[in-house]
């Protein structure tokens, strides 16, 4: 199984690993200091053993402020243990611990963390595989649970967001997926936010980034789609026509005790369409005769042929 996990900004840094500039920079201030109070010894001609004494002395002080002196930043807190137990959160700011006795073993950063995960080739409700890729937005509320209730809580967040999704994806049918991301998401948060809970941790949101369906799912349903559209076109022409033939039916009524009004609306159609220079109209014989359109297109054929010629 192959995972993609985003490191979150949130880390946790080793006491070691974080020794501040200032206590670095009184270190050095002491050990200058103790330099000069042992030249400044010899001129008194005092004995080694006493000015080896003073310059240990100034270095065990030294040494005292280079490890016991600590600065948080404005967003983390320190986990002190002293003697292996828990004994307080330092921080933000400058703060002391004793050497040896005291230990700072995490800086948890009370920032909003971000965190992606995805679940590949997963089969939804309805069987169908698919990739989806989402990211969690998660923030740790509680410094000593994140500290003292899980190893590494951030692993644990990213390995409870794909199982929460990849158990969502089982319970969901393809469509369900494709439609209802909002749902798919606040169903996330409710329980990816359950699991992280005892850990002092809480989501603010999921999203949902991407969904990926096979390639040959993906051109059915395409050519699904396509069929639908023909089928809803066809059925709007059929409607049109049923709407066009009712308008004909109910304009035939003004001519069905009105013969006359009918010829002449015949040869106004006519008269219309022969006026049109090249124009070709093909008539039955019997409303030739009937409307004497015979007379009718040789007046205007007639009248065509007189009209001035465009130069």
């Amino acid at each position: 199984m192959n995972t993609k996990f985003m490191k979150p900004i949130v880390q946790s840094k080793k006491d070691n690993q974080h020794i501040p500039p200032i206590a670095g920079f009184i270190f050095a201030i002491i050990l200058i200091g103790a330099i000069k109070v042992a030249l400044l010894l010899e001129t008194k001609h005092l004995p080694d053993f006493t000015i080896g004494a003073v310059v240990l002395a100034l270095t065990g002080i030294a040494t005292y402020f280079l490890f016991a002196l600590k600065v948080a930043a404005q967003w983390e807190k320190v986990v002190v243990l002293r003697l292996g137990k828990f004994n307080g959160l330092k921080g933000p700011g400058l703060f002391w611990i004793i050497p040896i006795v005291d230990t700072a073993v995490m800086w948890i950063d009370h920032r909003v963390a971000v965190t992606s995960f995805s679940a590949e080739k997963t089969l939804t409700k309805d069987t169908v595989p698919v990739d989806v890729d989402a990211v969690l937005f998660w923030v740790v509320w509680d410094a000593e649970k994140a500290a003292l209730e899980v190893t590494d809580y951030n692993s644990a967040i990213a390995w409870a967001a794909q199982t929460a999704l990849r158990e969502i994806i089982g319970q969901m049918t393809l469509a369900d997926i494709l439609v209802g991301r909002a749902t798919m998401d606040e169903e996330l948060q409710k329980i990816i936010d359950e699991r992280t809970t005892p850990w002092g941790i809480t989501v603010q949101s999921v999203e949902i980034r991407d969904v990926v369906i096979p390639q040959v799912l993906e051109d059915a349903m395409s050519r699904q789609a396509q069929a639908e559209r023909e089928r809803q076109a066809r059925v709007i022409l059929g409607e049109s026509e049923q709407q066009i033939a009712a308008s004909f039916a109910q304009a035939s009524q003004a001519y069905v005790d009105n013969p006359t009004a009918l010829h002449l609306r015949a040869m106004n159609m006519l008269f219309e369409g022969l006026k049109q220079k090249g124009a070709l109209v093909i008539v039955p014989s019997s409303a030739v005769d009937s409307m004497n359109l015979g007379g009718l297109g040789g007046m205007v054929s007639l009248a065509q042929n007189n009209l001035p010629k465009e130069k």
